[in-house]
């Protein structure tokens, strides 16, 4: 009997040390200390996202181009003919053929496809005779800023200028001192623009009197080819790809914002604009869409 209680007993003492070692066992009964269960990888949130609710806005067809400001929303379309939206219907603007329009406290202005510079006024579009432009934006404080024909210089026009200009004598435009393929510009915190690099710059400060600028700074982002500034400072831009991204953390005191948040839409983008909790959206196959929170 004493022979078959310290058998069972070594059995016991065997199977402890089977258990503890998780099938190693070792000569003196007892296996390797047990180790924590291991943790899965920390993976990296993903980046954010706006919840916006878009639907497709008026109906136009072959829509390339499209600006809000003051509560106006303008666009130009693939036959070079500029319309504006008034409720749910768009209404040809003036008989000049126009390539791209901006709406602003500066009135409205546009570009031909000639690059030559024209402002609404009394119904039709006026040539302003002077500089010729690739793109203008009058988005601003009054002041008109464009991107000139010849090696994408940036130019300003002083707000007194700009506001009384009826089409009578030539413009003398500023120049701003830098290169970019897009310029844009709010009343509020500054003016935003792409260069020939798709890299994101940001001038902080800018007088509509004197069109005086400084604060010129490269921001990290995604590689855009345009983005457009809203009168409240809101910014917005479209990359390469057809993306659109929102920069956030934009204040008085950072006028560079602190970062991008991306905006998914169903289809990729041509150009964007922002204006009093709109955003309008003209993709690549010409549709024009409307945004909200």
């Amino acid at each position: 009997m004493k022979a078959v209680l310290a058998f069972l007993l070594l059995l016991g003492s065997l199977a402890v040390s089977y258990g503890n070692g998780r099938g190693q066992m070792s000569l003196s009964g007892r296996g390797p200390p047990s180790r924590p269960p291991t943790r899965p990888p920390i993976r990296p949130r993903p980046h954010p996202v706006r919840a916006w609710n878009c639907r497709e806005g008026p109906r136009l067809y072959g829509a390339r181009q499209i600006d809000a400001g003051m509560g106006k929303v303008v666009v130009s379309d693939s036959r070079r003919q500029t319309f504006f939206l008034s409720a749910v219907a768009w209404y040809r603007l003036g008989r000049t053929s126009m390539k791209h329009v901006s709406v602003g406290a500066g009135g409205l202005w546009g570009c031909s496809h000639a690059n030559k510079v024209y402002k609404y006024v009394a119904g039709d579009f006026k040539l302003a005779n002077g500089l010729s432009m690739y793109q203008v934006d009058a988005g601003g404080d009054g002041q008109i800023v464009g991107v000139g024909q010849r090696n994408y210089n940036t130019y300003c026009l002083r707000e007194k200028t700009a506001l009384g200009y009826c089409g009578r004598g030539a413009l003398r435009w500023t120049f701003l001192s830098r290169r970019m393929m897009y310029y844009s510009c709010g009343p509020m915190w500054g003016c935003w623009g792409v260069d020939k690099s798709f890299r994101i710059w940001v001038t902080k400060n800018i007088s509509p009197t004197s069109c005086g600028t400084s604060g010129w700074a490269v921001v990290p982002g995604p590689r855009m080819r345009m983005i457009e500034v809203s009168s409240d400072g809101k910014v917005f831009g479209v990359t390469t790809t057809g993306k659109i991204y929102q920069r956030t953390g934009i204040s008085n005191g950072r006028r560079q914002g602190t970062g991008w948040v991306y905006v998914p839409m169903c289809m990729p983008v041509r150009h964007v604009s922002y204006d009093l909790c709109n955003l309008w959206i003209v993709t690549t196959s010409g549709l024009v869409m409307k945004c909200s929170h």
